[in-house]
């Protein structure tokens, strides 16, 4: 394995869980690269079409189907969450979907409301069912700050109800399908077969497992949808021009909602806001994702692994660094 970028990711080459890595600069492919394996069990290798579980990273799909439907008609970013959720309790009364799509809803996590030691895995529609039953919220909506899965989670039924149609149909035919994504899509057991799959793997250096399912692992609006760095790459194209974004809708998903000094929580909607990047990670049981946009430089790095440690961010933004001079334009690696 050569070259400077790859070089950080030696832990991940061999018959160990993988990584895929993407950097596209000027609308090039400066690295495209599989390293490990896919699945330890079956020693299929990781490749550019591998698709990994994203996580968080799913959180911009959901955005951006709220910001279609809401350029459709069919719903405006100030509708009250109880509009299309009428179960929601009294308190969240004050919730617009701007709130759930910033992170400043105010919502109790509903993790902290699961039984304890639960390990039935969740829909979207329990975790409505968890928070139908929570009196309270943690602040009055749009004055604080606080990440909520939950918040995304009924984004997809919000979607599903003012679309007429299950969430992952919705992803699949207005925003995958457009963009020539074939390998990706909310996944739902016992619907959907995921093309060319990685396995997650938990038990770190010399005791790998596969392990990548947990109780909250079937919430499609928060983290369901599995993809590749192939498909990631026409998802970052389209975030560029107005071939499925207008301007408007992608300025307000790049704009910080949120009014702090901290950058930890500058926000838009479905992604962070760091300075000049927009970015967002994906944690779940078996992989850590990442992808990082600079969109003044025209530069954007993915990296997807298919295991539950280390944190890949700091390898990322390092891999950045080094293309962001444009020195390294001419490298393959």
């Amino acid at each position: 394995m050569d070259g400077p970028a790859l070089a950080l990711l030696r832990d991940y080459d061999g018959p160990v869980p993988g990584a895929a890595l993407l950097v596209v600069r000027d609308g090039r492919d400066l690295v495209r690269r599989g390293l490990g394996l896919a699945d330890l069990d079956a020693c299929e290798p990781v490749t550019p079409a591998t698709n990994f579980r994203l996580a968080s990273l799913t959180k911009q799909f959901t955005a951006a189907a709220v910001l279609l439907l809401a350029e459709d008609g069919r719903l405006r970013l100030d509708d009250p969450a109880r509009r299309w959720l009428p179960s929601l309790p009294p308190a969240a009364a004050g919730i617009r979907i701007r709130h759930l799509l910033s992170h400043t809803s105010g919502l109790v996590d509903y993790e902290d409301l699961m039984a304890p030691g639960a390990t039935a895995q969740l829909a979207d529609a329990d975790v409505l069912a968890l928070l139908e039953g929570e009196p309270r919220l943690l602040f009055p909506p749009g004055s604080a700050w606080r990440y909520s899965n939950g918040g995304y989670a009924l984004l997809a039924l919000v979607v599903e109800r003012a679309a007429g149609r299950p969430f992952a149909d919705f992803l699949r035919e207005r925003i995958f399908r457009p963009l020539g994504m074939a390998g990706t899509l909310a996944y739902r057991a016992g619907l959907d077969t995921v093309p060319r799959r990685a396995f997650g793997h938990g038990g770190g250096p010399g005791a790998w497992r596969r392990d990548d399912q947990g109780p909250t692992t079937a919430v499609l609006g928060d983290g369901g949808v599995y993809s590749s760095i192939d498909d990631l790459r026409q998802w970052d194209a389209a975030l560029y021009d107005a071939r499925l974004l207008s301007g408007e809708s992608r300025r307000l998903a790049f704009a910080p909602a949120t009014r702090s000094d901290d950058h930890a929580v500058q926000y838009g909607f479905g992604w962070r806001v760091t300075g000049d990047c927009l970015w967002h990670s994906g944690e779940t049981v078996g992989f850590r994702n990442v992808i990082l946009r600079f969109p003044g430089r025209r530069l954007t790095v993915v990296l997807l692994t298919n295991r539950d440690a280390p944190e890949p961010y700091p390898t990322a933004l390092a891999i950045a660094r080094l293309y962001a001079s444009g020195k390294l334009d001419k490298s393959t690696g």
